[in-house]
């Protein structure tokens, strides 16, 4: 299990190669996976404003120009960072004065449990071939079980609920522009932008697709591990392991969103019953960062 938890641990650092909205893209020196949420448009005709609400990867390698911009174009004044503390030691945030950054690791704890294991060897994930590794894990039942799990487990564990509420106030109480990361900004972050989207009143159809664009940041690195995983003779399950390794695996994110609906009758109201954070919360922080009026 400590093994497994070692490779499944979300370090991969890539090169950024998005074809999304350039609305929305953000290109950056040396944080990857990173857009704004502005400009998408809710249900109730309202849009988000540009230039508040960022995700992204991590931010050890920001320059310096990362920083002017994260500051000028976007206010920045509070980061929240999901990673766990391994990941926040190993690849520190960038400190940028004048910008509170936050700690709210939202592994689930089970996960977490697994990754402290093996936290005595985590000089082998520094060293070794992370993408040999992911195509050799890829053929064992229980790493493809652990990535099936990952998704409904953040939306259940009663650890990751508290830490994503006190995010969700986090953004609503931000004096300026907010940004949200993991490691690759993808699967606990993704989850964040999901909640920040579905308080702000977003259809299905935004979360999911905003969700997916992670897998166009990480297409190549998805189609290298894939292509070596074929001519090992994998099939269907280590592909999708692959899939949901390095990019995300967008149907798991659906089934956990029916999972939630099954529950708690809709996204809105698991984070008021989940997360703790209420009807009027998500009001406000309509308020807050929508623009236009209702119906238009």
């Amino acid at each position: 299990m400590k093994n497994i938890a070692r490779i499944m641990m979300p370090i991969i650092v890539l090169s950024a190669c998005s074809t999304a909205p350039k609305d929305r893209t953000l290109v950056f020196d040396g944080i990857e996976n990173a857009r704004e949420l502005g400009g998408l448009v809710m249900q109730d005709g309202r849009t988000i404003r540009s230039g508040m609400l960022v995700r992204s990867g991590e931010l050890s390698q920001a320059s310096d120009r990362d920083v002017e911009v994260l500051k000028e174009r976007f206010g920045l004044t509070d980061v929240f960072d999901f990673r766990f503390e391994m990941e926040r030691s190993r690849k520190p945030d960038r400190e940028m004065e004048g910008v509170k950054n936050t700690w709210l690791s939202t592994l689930p704890q089970a996960f977490l449990a697994a990754f402290a294991s093996g936290r005595a060897d985590s000089t082998i994930v520094r060293s070794a071939n992370l993408m040999d590794a992911l195509a050799s894990y890829a053929f064992l039942p229980q790493a493809q079980e652990m990535a099936d799990k990952l998704y409904p487990a953040i939306v259940s564990d009663t650890t990751s609920q508290r830490r994503y509420g006190e995010f969700l106030r986090g953004v609503l109480d931000a004096d300026g522009g907010a940004l949200w990361h993991c490691s690759q900004g993808k699967d606990r972050c993704g989850w964040g932008s999901a909640f920040v989207l579905a308080a702000l009143g977003a259809g299905r159809e935004t979360i999911v697709e905003d969700f997916a664009l992670s897998n166009v940041s990480y297409q190549k690195a998805v189609e290298a591990v894939s292509a070596t995983i074929i001519e090992k003779g994998g099939g269907e399950p280590e592909l999708a392991f692959v899939r949901a390794m390095v990019g995300v695996s967008v149907e798991n994110f659906e089934r956990t969103l029916d999972l939630i609906d099954s529950q708690y009758g809709s996204l809105p109201a698991y984070l008021e019953k989940a997360l703790g954070f209420t009807a009027a919360e998500q009001e406000k922080m309509k308020d807050k960062y929508l623009e236009g009026l209702p119906g238009r």
